[in-house]
């Protein structure tokens, strides 16, 4: 069977090129007789992988000397823990903006650490996001979180909330790699690595250095980012194979431009969904126009009765897992960077034959 387009929103495709290279490698990583995922991890192999990956990153995202980059394990959702673990500091409080269903994990989770603030919120029921002139920011929060760009809602942020004094979070799990990002904006970024970064089982964190090494009492040493940051991220054995898989796609990225070539394409890829959606009187897209996610897009059809069937004759036609969350229904395409225009292209195309054969 030929490959499909996976419009998945996490695990997501990967770059072909990166899977063919990795293929390759599987037996026999450059000459070493072994496959990375049997390498120790305290290896002189594996040590140079990791290090090339996290000099790559460094360069995509011109990172800059004063901030920590750790590859970890637990997902985005242990950030939810380790952020205020790490970063309250003393203080009783901290600020987050609330626009969807990652958000509401991560503030239910702060809770069982301080008070929490919400400083912004999305209305139930709305796609859209708090404009920057409405929150309500606390001078002596702890920090401020917030997520770009939440994956279900298929809502984004068109600015970076100034935060001031107070440390930035991003939980950047859906829009790392998309386009470049002022990471001195930021007192931490984490991304899951499932959508633009690599297989599930890997966490990257960018943490500054003047926010590491005060927690709160009783964080286990896993949490702990001083701890991390001290072992190289290599306090226990790390997720190897998925962190070798993630040092190919950064330089996946390099050969293909960095992240400024990747916004173009990305921009392009959303735009063409957008306006086929936005041109047709049977399919449609709930976001408010200025918060239309570039990696998400949910859309829903006229009659929802044709949901089972618009599914079964995609993924015929090799698109798949296009199916939209539960709490949002209709369809969702997650056109990360991973997915080709070529992909976005046939999608459109079979989008615009569907409606015809059943507007």
């Amino acid at each position: 069977m030929s490959r499909v387009y996976n419009f998945s929103a996490g695990p997501a495709a990967l770059p072909e090129e990166v899977l063919k290279q990795a293929q390759e490698e599987m037996l026999d990583w450059q000459g070493s007789g072994m496959s990375v995922m049997e390498m120790s991890h305290r290896g002189k192999e594996f040590m140079s992988i990791a290090a090339q990956a996290e000099a790559d990153l460094r360069e995509l995202m011109a990172i800059p000397d004063n901030y920590k980059v750790l590859f970890l394990q637990g997902g985005a959702s242990s950030q939810f823990s380790m952020v205020p673990m790490n970063l309250l500091r003393g203080k009783a409080s901290a600020d987050y903006i609330n626009t969807g269903s990652w958000s509401k994990k991560a503030i239910a989770e702060a809770k069982k650490y301080c008070q929490v603030s919400v400083v912004g919120e999305t209305p139930a029921g709305e796609f859209t996001v708090p404009s920057a002139e409405s929150l309500k920011l606390n001078a002596d929060a702890a920090y401020l979180h917030y997520t770009p760009n939440e994956t279900i809602q298929g809502i984004e942020f068109p600015y970076v909330p100034a935060s001031g004094d107070v440390p930035l979070v991003g939980d950047f799990s859906s829009t790392i790699l998309s386009r470049p990002v002022d990471v001195s904006k930021y007192g931490v970024i984490y991304a899951g690595a499932q959508k633009n970064i690599g297989p599930a089982g890997l966490t990257v964190v960018i943490v500054r250095d003047d926010l590491v090494g005060e927690t709160v009492a009783g964080t286990p040493a896993m949490f702990d980012y001083q701890i991390q940051a001290d072992g190289e991220s290599m306090y226990n054995t790390p997720p190897t194979y998925g962190w070798y898989l993630a040092g190919l796609v950064f330089q996946w990225l390099k050969r293909n431009g960095g992240l400024t070539a990747m916004a173009e394409t990305n921009q392009r890829k959303a735009a063409a969904l957008y306006a086929a959606i936005d041109g047709s009187g049977f399919y449609n897209n709930p976001v408010e126009l200025s918060c239309r996610s570039w990696m998400n897009v949910p859309f829903t059809l006229a009659d929802a009765g044709l949901d089972a069937k618009f599914l079964t004759e995609a993924k015929e036609a090799g698109l798949v897992t296009l199916k939209g969350h539960r709490s949002v229904g209709g369809m969702r395409a997650s056109i990360y960077n991973a997915m080709p225009e070529a992909g976005v292209q046939a999608l459109i195309d079979f989008m615009a034959d569907f409606e015809k054969r059943n507007g």
